[in-house]
């Protein structure tokens, strides 16, 4: 749904996101929390009242402590999950680098495996056919693209599933620890493709384990905590405010 205000791309307006931790499966469980008043299911508040707005073209990163919440806040703007309350907005279309081959199966080869995904992510038979060449040549996987993938190696199928994201086209780029997976040249390949996207004026939303990685990539950071947003500016800025408060924060903890 695109928003109100042209150049917003994204927008969480007091979202809130809660999951259930635990059910009670027993009668007598069931009974227990009438008499006491409990609640019947445990909960664990992911976020908590957020807002933020992102415009078209920014690079931004989602900062925070392992369970602060930037993965949650990432499939939300994904459409994996929808909020407890509140509002998500979104203006564009999505690539989500979340879980990298979410949509593959196992039994299907590549090339089987490209058409499924990319029509998951929205390409039309037109724009798979246009990139598939493309894609398979940046997997580097031309000698194996009509392998079932369940002989791939954990490094191939993340290269193909990462090709068919960013081929994609999207208006909006969801990365979540991407750039952390495959080896020292895949890393800097992926890399490149995401200044590409950024010279092109892609949205992208960014969580990445280097706070060196954030400064010098993102405009900007969101610095969640235990679902809270505590910080949101240029990222240099919010990242050092981040390594003063939290111990071994620096170069490592986003």
């Amino acid at each position: 749904m695109r928003t109100a205000f042209d150049q917003v791309e994204i927008a969480f307006e007091e979202v809130t996101k809660r999951y259930a931790l635990r059910d009670g499966r027993t009668l007598r469980e069931f009974a227990s929390s009438l008499v006491s008043r409990r609640p019947f299911t445990n909960q664990f508040c992911a976020l908590q009242d957020v807002t933020f707005s992102i415009s078209r073209g920014e690079t931004v990163a989602l900062i925070g402590r392992n369970g602060s919440g930037k993965s949650t806040a990432l499939k939300l703007m994904a459409g994996v999950t929808a909020p407890s309350s509140g509002q998500v907005y979104i203006g564009g279309r999505i690539s989500p680098l979340i879980e990298l081959g979410a949509g593959f199966h196992p039994d299907l080869t590549g090339r089987e495996n490209v058409h499924l995904n990319a029509s998951i992510l929205g390409m039309s038979g037109r724009e798979i056919k246009e990139q598939f060449d493309a894609i398979v040549q940046f997997a580097e996987l031309e000698e194996f693209i009509d392998t079932p993938i369940k002989r791939y190696s954990s490094g191939m199928y993340v290269r193909l599933g990462f090709a068919v994201a960013v081929h994609s086209n999207p208006e909006i780029l969801l990365v979540d620890e991407v750039l952390a997976v495959g080896d020292a040249f895949f890393q800097e390949k992926c890399l490149e493709k995401m200044h590409d996207f950024r010279s092109r004026g892609v949205t992208i939303v960014l969580v990445s384990h280097s706070t060196a990685l954030v400064s010098e990539f993102c405009e900007r950071a969101i610095w969640l905590d235990h679902g809270h947003m505590l910080g949101d500016g240029p990222a240099k800025e919010i990242v050092q405010r981040y390594i003063e408060t939290v111990p071994h924060a620096a170069g490592v903890g986003v």
